[in-house]
C-alpha cells in the first residue's frame, strides 16, 4: 500500500495505473491465499524447525499453506509492472526477498511460498481479463494537410483552466501561465458558465485550450466545432479517457505539441445535434453518474463510483426504449464515439479516433439479467452474455417508448433531453493538438 501510494503521487498516468493494478491483483489474491486456500488446509507451521532467534515473535497459528505474504507480493509485482515494465526487476527482487523471510524466519515452508507466489502472479494476470492493458501507443487519427498553428510562447491561445476539475487548480495555472507568457489564461470553477466563456475566448483567438477532464473537454470541443478553431487538451481530471486515447498523458506532451504545431483531427459523437468526445449513454448508467455525483464530494471520485456500481444496480429498474423502430426493455444503452475494444469486456480504450462509426452497447433488461451481467463481467465473458448486444453504426435514433424525457449521461455529465434524440457522427471533425507519431 505505501508503494501504490508513492506510485500515485507522482501523478503519472502508467504510474497510478500501476499502483491501482497492484492493489487490485493484491486483494484478489489475498482472498484466494488466505480465505480459500488457507481454509481448505490445515499445515502446520515449521517454526519449530529453526533456531528461535531467527523466529518472528508473533507466530502465526493458521494454515502455514500457502503463504499469503508470498502471494501479495507477486501479485503487486506482477499487477504494477504490467502497467510498468520497468518495476518488474526491482518488484521482483523486493518480492522475492519477502517469500525468502518467510521460510527464514520458519513460518513457512518453500512449497507454501512456491504456491503463493503462483496464486500471486495468477491473479495479477488476471487481472488483465476485467481491465486490459492500454497499448503503449496512442490511437490513430488522420493528419491535416495542414500543420496546426505553431505558437512557441503562447501566441494566439486563449486557455480555459477549469479549476473544479480533477487536479486543475490555480497553482497549475500559474504553471502554466510561466510556460506561455504570450497565452491568455483564464481561470473557470463550478460557479461559473464553462461554455459561456469559451465562447467568448474563442472570439479573439486563434487557438482554443483547455484543462480538465472528459466533461471539460466536451465543452471546448463543441466551441471548437462552432468556430473552427485547433483544440488544444492538457488533462486534469479524474480520468482523462480522450486524452489517454489522443496520447497526450501531461502537459508536456500537449505543449510540445504546441510548439512543434502538430495535430489530428479526430471524430465527434453526435446526440441531438450536440457534440460529444467519448461516450453518450441512458439508463441505470445515468443513474451511476448520478450517485457518484452526490458521493465523490466526500469519498473522491474513485471509491465513490465503487460504491456506486454497489447499490445502483441493486434498485435500479430497466427502461422502454425504441432503437431505430424497435422496442427494447434495456438496463443500460450506450453510444460510443468510435470503436472500444476489447469487444467482450467493458470499454477500455479506443484504437482509432478517426473510423467513422459509433459503437453501440446494450444490456437486455430480461430474467436475472442483473446477476447474469455481474458474473459475465468478474468472468471476463460479457461479450459471450446473452443479455449483452454490441454493434456499429453510422446513427441510432432513440425513443421513449412512454414520450417522456430521457435522461442522458454525456462524457460523464448529466442533462435532460427530450423524447427522442439521433445519435450520430461528425467524422474528422475537430482539430487537436498531438504530438508527431514515433
Amino acid at each position: 500500500m505505501v508503494l501504490a501510494a508513492a506510485l500515485w503521487a507522482t501523478g503519472r498516468r502508467p504510474a497510478r495505473r500501476a499502483a491501482w493494478r497492484g492493489l487490485g491483483s493484491m486483494a484478489a489474491a489475498s482472498t484466494a491465499a488466505n480465505v480459500i486456500g488457507k481454509g481448505l488446509t490445515g499445515r502446520r507451521r515449521p517454526y519449530v524447525d529453526v533456531p528461535v532467534r531467527s523466529r518472528l515473535r508473533r507466530v502465526p497459528r493458521n494454515s502455514s499453506f500457502p503463504s499469503g505474504h508470498a502471494a501479495n507480493a507477486a501479485a503487486f509485482v506482477i499487477g504494477a509492472a504490467i502497467e510498468m515494465p520497468s518495476l518488474a526487476g526491482p518488484g521482483i527482487a523486493l518480492a522475492s526477498a519477502v517469500g525468502a523471510s518467510r521460510v527464514a524466519t520458519g513460518v513457512h515452508y518453500p512449497s507454501d511460498v512456491l504456491a503463493g507466489t503462483a496464486i500471486g502472479a495468477a491473479a495479477g494476470l488476471a487481472t488483465l481479463r476485467l481491465w486490459p492493458r492500454r497499448p503503449p501507443r496512442p490511437a490513430v487519427a488522420i493528419r491535416p494537410p495542414r500543420k496546426a498553428p505553431v505558437s512557441a510562447a503562447g501566441e494566439g491561445l486563449a486557455l480555459i483552466v477549469n479549476t473544479s476539475a480533477g487536479t486543475a487548480s490555480a497553482r497549475l495555472a500559474r504553471r502554466l501561465a510561466a510556460d506561455l507568457p504570450e497565452a491568455t489564461i483564464i481561470e473557470a470553477d463550478a460557479g461559473q458558465d464553462l461554455i459561456t466563456q469559451l465562447r467568448d475566448a474563442a472570439v479573439s483567438t486563434r487557438i482554443l485550450g483547455v484543462v480538465g477532464g472528459d466533461g471539460t473537454v466536451s465543452a471546448a470541443a463543441a466551441v471548437a466545432l462552432e468556430t473552427g478553431l485547433p483544440l488544444l487538451v492538457i488533462p486534469a481530471g479524474t480520468f482523462n479517457h480522450f486524452a489517454a486515447d489522443l496520447g497526450v498523458e501531461s502537459a508536456r506532451d500537449a505543449l510540445a505539441a504546441l510548439r512543434d504545431g502538430e495535430a489530428v483531427q479526430v471524430d465527434l459523437g453526435l446526440v441531438g445535434g450536440r457534440p460529444f468526445v467519448n461516450t453518450s449513454s441512458t439508463g441505470v448508467y445515468v443513474d451511476l453518474v448520478n450517485a457518484r455525483r452526490q458521493l465523490e464530494g466526500v469519498l473522491g471520485k474513485r471509491l465513490a463510483e465503487v460504491v456506486a456500481l454497489i447499490d445502483v444496480p441493486r434498485r435500479g429498474r430497466p427502461h422502454e426504449l425504441v432503437l431505430d423502430g424497435r422496442r427494447r426493455r434495456l438496463w443500460l444503452y450506450f453510444a460510443d464515439n468510435c470503436r472500444y475494444v476489447p469487444q467482450g469486456t467493458a470499454p477500455a480504450y479506443r484504437p482509432d479516433l478517426a473510423d467513422g462509426c459509433l459503437d453501440v452497447r446494450v444490456v437486455e433488461a430480461t430474467v436475472l439479467a442483473r446477476s447474469r451481467l455481474v458474473a459475465a463481467v468478474l468472468t471476463g465473458t460479457l461479450g459471450r452474455s446473452r443479455v449483452y448486444r454490441s454493434w456499429r453504426a453510422s446513427s441510432v435514433d432513440v425513443r421513449a417508448a412512454d414520450g417522456q424525457p430521457i435522461w442522458l449521461s454525456t462524457d460523464g455529465e448529466v442533462a435532460t433531453a427530450e423524447s427522442g434524440f439521433v445519435h450520430g457522427k461528425h467524422p474528422h471533425a475537430l482539430v487537436v493538438y498531438r504530438k508527431a507519431d514515433g
